[in-house]
C-alpha cells in the first residue's frame, strides 16, 4: 500500500510568490491536476472551455480559498498547516485508517492513495455551516480535507481524514451507480463517522452529528426520513442528507430537515446496528446498505433510545 501526501503548504507558498496572472494556472496544475483521476471519474471538467464555466477550479472555490487570494494575508493560516507535526498527524490518520481494514483481514482492491489538506475560505457559507472543516473521500484512491485552521478544526483533522478513508474503502466494494438512494447515503455517512469515532473518540464527533439533539433526531428527523430511504437522484436526496439551509444554497427544494439531518440519523443508525449485531465497524463498512437497513427496522421506532 502506497500513501502519498500532496503537501499543499509547499504549493501555497509557491503560489504566494507568483505573479498575479500566474496564480490560477499554477494552482490548477500543482494542486488539482494530481487528482485528475478523481475529476475524470466524477466527470468534472478540468478546465472549462467557457469563461466562468463549471470546472474543477469553480468547484474548488466553493469552499477553498481561490488562487487569487493566496497572498501574504493567508500566512497565519498557512503556518498552521505547514509544520512537519501537522503532516505527520495527517499521515498517521490515513495510514492507521487503511491499516485497520487490512488488520481485519479485508484486502483493499486499491493500493495507491493520494491525500491533501486545503485551506478553506472563511467566507464560504457551506464551510461555515460545517464549523470550518469537511472532506471528500468518495472516489477510491483520492482524499481531500478542507479546513480553516483554528482551535476547533485542527484537532479534528485526523477524525475527518478517518471519516473520508472510510468512504474510500466502502466504495471499493459497493459499486456506485445512478440508482444510489437515500438509504445508502445515510448508511455511508453513518459508517464513516462511526469509524472516525472508533479511531479517535466521540469527543471529536463532527458537527454534522454533534449539532443534532436526541429530541430532534427522534421527534423530527426519523419520522420524516423513514419513508424516504428509497428516494434516488441527488436533487431529492441532498435536502434530506444535508438539510434545508444547504438545499437552498444548491437551489433545491427544502423538505423540512435541519442541518445535516442524514448524517446524524446515519450515525445513530449505525451505532444501533453495531450494538445489535455485534459486527465490527470494519466489517460493517463493506456491508450493503440493504443488509444494514433490514437489520435496523426497529431503529425507526420513535421510542427507540440511543445513548450518545
Amino acid at each position: 500500500m502506497k500513501i502519498t501526501a500532496l503537501r499543499s503548504d509547499n504549493i501555497y507558498g509557491k503560489i504566494m510568490k507568483a505573479e498575479p496572472e500566474e496564480k490560477l494556472e499554477l494552482y490548477r496544475q500543482e494542486m488539482l491536476a494530481p487528482f485528475m483521476g478523481k475529476w475524470e471519474i466524477q466527470q468534472i471538467p478540468f478546465k472549462s472551455s467557457e469563461q466562468n464555466g463549471f470546472d474543477v477550479m469553480m468547484l474548488n472555490n466553493f469552499m477553498n480559498i481561490s488562487p487569487t487570494d493566496i497572498t501574504p494575508e493567508i500566512e497565519e493560516d498557512l503556518a498552521a498547516i505547514s509544520s512537519e507535526l501537522f503532516w505527520q498527524e495527517c499521515h498517521e490518520a490515513v495510514t492507521s485508517s487503511f491499516s485497520s481494514f487490512l488488520n481485519s483481514g479485508i484486502e483493499l482492491p486499491v493500493s495507491e492513495y493520494l491525500y491533501t489538506v486545503l485551506l478553506g475560505d472563511v467566507n464560504s457559507p457551506g464551510l461555515t455551516m460545517n464549523e470550518g472543516i469537511c472532506g471528500d473521500g468518495g472516489i477510491p484512491g483520492y482524499i481531500i480535507a478542507n479546513l480553516t485552521p483554528n482551535e476547533y478544526t485542527l484537532p479534528r483533522i485526523k477524525s475527518v481524514l478517518a471519516h473520508e478513508c472510510n468512504h474510500n474503502v466502502r466504495y471499493q466494494f459497493i459499486k456506485w451507480n445512478s440508482s444510489i438512494n437515500l438509504g445508502e447515503m445515510i448508511v455511508s455517512e453513518g459508517l464513516a463517522e462511526s469509524f472516525a469515532t472508533s479511531m479517535y473518540g466521540e469527543q471529536l464527533l463532527g458537527p454534522w452529528v454533534a449539532k443534532t439533539s436526541m429530541e430532534t433526531l427522534h421527534s423530527h428527523i426519523k419520522p420524516l426520513m423513514k419513508d424516504k430511504l428509497d428516494v434516488t437522484g441527488f436533487e431529492q436526496i441532498n435536502p434530506y442528507l444535508y438539510g434545508d439551509e444547504i438545499a437552498k444554497m444548491q437551489n433545491l427544494t427544502p423538505v423540512g430537515m435541519p442541518y445535516s439531518a442524514g448524517y446524524a440519523c446515519g450515525y445513530y443508525l449505525i451505532q444501533y446496528y453495531l450494538k445489535k449485531t455485534g459486527k465490527s465497524i470494519t466489517e460493517a463498512t463493506i456491508t450493503p446498505a440493504s443488509t444494514i437497513l433490514a437489520e435496523t427496522k426497529d431503529f425507526w421506532d420513535e421510542k427507540t433510545i440511543i445513548h450518545r
